[in-house]
């Protein structure tokens, strides 16, 4: 079994793939930084000062009671919360890595695409069905005029 598990783990799409996931980790890491620090504020100020991440019902205080002005100090109260804002920030992240993958996928695919077939230097000639050059006006074997 140990001999079949590292003929597995040493499989090149594996590995390929244990590298993927490691990037892709990192790559979350950045489009959340790019989220939270870079697209929310610009929009929260648009709105009006707002701050996403501090989007939240209060669904049982906690041993201070509220009214909670931040998500930091209902949480520190030990108040039962649903993050309604931190869930939009988490969608926008969503969005951000799907655009970037389909533009990465979208990017490869013209990569991997075919170059169209050449263009024929040869046909048939509709008479006596024998090749000819596609140039030819005559037919060299039964010296038909081809059109």
């Amino acid at each position: 079994m140990g001999k079949e598990f590292k003929e597995f783990i040493m499989r090149g799409n594996v590995v390929d793939m244990a590298v993927g996931i490691i990037i892709g980790a990192a790559f979350v890491t950045i489009v959340k930084s790019l989220v939270d620090d870079i697209i929310m504020p610009p929009i929260g100020l648009l709105l009006g000062n707002i701050d996403f991440a501090n989007f939240f019902a209060v669904l049982k205080d906690g041993k201070v009671p509220g009214p909670y002005p931040t998500l930091a100090l209902a949480k520190a109260a030990g108040a039962v919360t649903i993050n309604y804002g931190l869930f939009l920030n988490t969608v926008i992240s969503f969005l951000v890595v799907a655009f970037c993958v389909f533009i990465l996928v979208k990017r490869v695919n013209r990569l991997k695409k075919e170059p169209p077939p050449a263009e024929p230097d040869t046909k048939e000639c509709p008479y006596c069905l024998s090749t000819i050059p596609v140039k030819a006006t005559k037919c060299a074997h039964c010296t038909a005029e081809i059109t």
